[in-house]
């Protein structure tokens, strides 16, 4: 069985190794110069990895555990030692623990309202969830407006969300919201570090899992080569790409839904992958390097909240060799596409500027860097694709259905984890398994 994969992240690489393993001939066509998707290293010191993409696990992620064990690579914790600081129209706040100095009344009211919305989602079939039309039309912005009345729960909302989500409240419906934060163990294992989906992260970067299983497949994956169009007929399916075609008995579009409605497909998609109401992920990630994490000496754990951006919130995100300090900056929501869209100078100058205010005892940082998935050609967006209103009733039964030849995978199709490392790898290990399953009926 010859076997194409479009896409080579974590969804891709896993179905084209699982594929392999199962004696498939494969070839993995991906348009970057690099694999990994939407994981990404940037080397912080000589030999020192930070994550620019995705890069949090916990516990519950068994497949990616599972991989990371096969693969050799290691895990370290979150630090979350220290003093957290909030910065949220009052001045600036250090107090233990992450919660912040608002209304506890306001903000338990909130957690409440967005449990009694997760609890009611129909996790694996989000569509099927009781008055699903509804719920799919209303925007979380205009849920906001309708049920939160205290400021600090207003205040607190969107931050949040672009927390959890890298959204903006007016690009997602209350559906995709719901099902976020369901799929993902609820609302308070996704916020959590220790315990939760945020416990971990991969030892020298995540961006080393896709390295290696591309490393794994050797010349089977092929960069800088993006998918144009993907033809069916009675004896297989083509892949065109500016190098040339490749023929195949089955296709896998391990692509976000907007980079796979991109893809030119004969016979035409009975369902498109996406609307125009989809929106990607809104997150920039702004790296702050020091000579090692200097803002534990002075009993704080680089954990923090701010109500104006750039950096809406901030993460110790030290590698473990103690080679360099690192603060990662979050920019997440509408901010993100303000911050975008800044020159690289007024960038580095905002985002200094706050971690001043935030870090008063830190020196300047003697490294910078910023990540920009907004404006990523072949990510559009970070986390993942933000499905606004309508999106669920009209495209969710139709994400994992095959095109005939053609199957999707992808973090976004996976309704267990949805926009998580867990969610693209299970995503891959389920399509592998259809495929296979086709070859041997046939």
């Amino acid at each position: 069985m010859r076997v194409v994969v479009a896409g080579a992240g974590l969804a891709g690489l896993t179905a084209a190794a699982d594929l392999a393993r199962a004696g498939a001939e494969v070839t993995v066509l991906e348009a970057r110069d690099r694999v990994g998707g939407r994981t990404r290293g940037v080397e912080v010191a000589p030999g020192s990895w930070a994550d620019a993409g995705a890069a949090y696990l916990g516990d519950r992620h068994t497949e990616l555990h599972a991989v990371l064990a096969r693969l050799g690579l290691k895990t370290t914790p979150t630090t979350m030692a220290g003093e957290s600081t909030f910065a949220l129209g009052n001045g600036r706040d250090t107090r233990p623990g992450r919660f912040p100095p608002l209304n506890a009344v306001a903000l338990g009211e909130l957690f409440d309202l967005l449990d009694e919305q997760t609890a009611a989602v129909r996790a694996e079939a989000p569509w099927l969830t009781a008055q699903a039309a509804a719920a799919d039309d209303l925007t979380a912005r205009e849920w906001a407006e309708r049920h939160l009345s205290h400021p600090d729960a207003k205040l607190f909302f969107p931050l949040f969300l672009g927390e959890m989500m890298a959204a903006d409240p007016a690009d997602v419906s209350v559906l995709h919201m719901a099902f976020y934060l369901r799929s993902g163990g609820g609302l308070r294992y996704l916020n959590a570090f220790e315990g939760g989906a945020q416990q971990d992260r991969v030892d020298g970067g995540a961006h080393q899992i896709c390295e290696q299983l591309a490393l794994r497949l050797g010349r089977r994956v092929r960069l800088s080569e993006p998918v144009r169009a993907i033809h069916q007929d009675a004896g297989g399916a083509s892949v065109r790409t500016d190098q040339g075609e490749f023929r195949c008995d089955a296709v896998v579009v391990a692509l976000p839904p907007r980079l796979a409605d991109g893809i030119d497909y004969r016979p035409g998609l009975p369902v498109s992958r996406s609307s125009d109401r989809t929106a990607p992920g809104c997150a920039v990630k702004v790296h702050l390097i020091y000579p090692e994490p200097l803002w534990r000496a002075y009993g704080l754990s680089g954990w923090s909240v701010s109500s104006r951006g750039p950096l809406l919130s901030t993460v110790d995100d030290s590698p473990a060799d103690g080679g360099a300090g690192v603060l990662t900056g979050f920019v997440t929501g509408r901010e993100a596409h303000r911050y975008a869209a800044l020159t690289a100078a007024e960038q580095r100058a905002e985002a200094l500027a706050q971690a001043a205010g935030l870090f008063p005892r830190l020196p300047p940082p003697t490294g910078f860097h910023v990540t920009d998935w907004v404006g990523e050609e072949y990510s559009r967006g970070c986390y993942a694709a933000l499905f606004g209103p309508g999106d669920w009733v009209r495209h969710g039964p139709h994400l994992t259905s095959a095109h005939q030849r053609v199957h999707w995978a992808g973090t976004e199709t996976s309704t267990e984890f949805f926009g998580l490392m867990e969610g693209a790898i299970r995503s891959g290990h389920r399509v592998a398994g259809e495929i296979l399953t086709i070859g041997r009926v046939a």
